[in-house]
C-alpha cells in the first residue's frame, strides 16, 4: 500500500518562550524539524512526506529545504488555525493508502515505532505509538482529587497512522473540533483506535526543559 507522512509543524514557540518557532529551533546545529523527517526517510526511500506550515513561515521552511533536502519532493500544505485545521490541510494532498501523521518537534521518534504504526494500520486501520504512565496519578474533582490506577491509562504520541479514507471520513465528520490528536477524532467517528510501543525517548519538544 501506498505510504504517506503528513509532519504538522504549526509550533510558533510560545511556551518555549523564543521567538524562533520550535521546529526550527537547532539540536546539534541542525532543525527539530530536519531530524524528524531524516527518520520518516529513512524509514522508506519511496514515502510520500506533506510538510504543514503556516504561512509566515514558509520561507523560512524554503531556506532549510535548499540547504539539507535539495532534491526531495515534498510537498507543502498551509497551517490552520488549530491543528485539526492543520491536519486536514495536509490530508487533502493525500489519495490512499496509508498516513502517518507526526508532530514536528518530535526528533527521536524511532524506525521501530514508524514501522510499527504502519503496519498496526495496514493490518486494522490504525496504528498509534503510546507509552505507559510511570508515575502514580491523581484525577482531580473540584479541589480534591482521586487516586487513579495508572495501569489503565496511557501517554500518547505521534506518529498516529491511519487507513488514508478512514481517517479522512473521520475529519469529514469531525469538522475543525477541538480534538488534541487524530486518534481523538477517528474514534469519534466510530472507529477503533489500535495502540502500539512508542518509545520515552519520543518526547514532544515543548519547553525550554524539553530542548535541553
Amino acid at each position: 500500500m501506498k505510504k504517506h507522512a503528513i509532519i504538522v509543524a504549526g509550533g510558533i514557540g510560545t511556551r518555549m518562550k523564543s521567538d524562533v518557532p520550535k521546529q526550527f529551533l537547532r539540536i546539534d546545529g541542525e532543525p527539530i524539524i530536519v531530524k524528524s523527517i531524516r527518520k520518516f526517510m529513512s524509514f522508506e526511500r519511496d514515502l510520500s512526506i506533506v510538510i504543514v506550515l503556516p504561512e509566515d513561515h514558509i520561507k523560512e521552511w524554503e531556506a532549510i529545504k535548499f540547504q539539507y533536502f535539495p532534491d526531495a519532493d515534498f510537498q507543502l500544505a498551509s497551517g490552520g488555525l488549530t491543528r485539526t485545521a492543520s491536519v486536514m490541510s495536509g490530508l487533502a494532498l493525500v489519495n490512499d493508502g496509508l498516513v502517518a501523521i507526526h508532530d514536528a518537534v518530535r526528533p527521536f521518534v524511532t524506525i521501530e515505532t514508524i514501522s510499527a504504526s504502519f503496519r498496526s494500520a495496514e493490518e486494522k486501520g490504525s496504528g498509534v505509538a503510546v507509552v505507559a504512565l510511570k508515575d502514580s496519578i491523581r484525577e482531580m474533582e473540584g479541589e480534591t482529587s482521586i487516586a487513579r490506577d495508572r495501569s489503565n491509562y496511557v501517554l500518547v504520541q505521534t506518529p498516529q497512522t491511519f487507513d488514508v479514507q478512514k481517517l479522512k471520513l473521520a475529519y469529514e465528520k469531525a469538522g475543525v473540533g477541538l480534538f488534541t490528536d487524530d486518534a481523538s477524532v477517528f474514534e469519534a467517528a466510530g472507529n477503533v483506535v489500535h495502540l502500539v510501543e512508542g518509545s520515552y525517548d519520543n518526547i514532544k519538544i515543548t519547553t525550554p526543559e524539553d530542548l535541553k
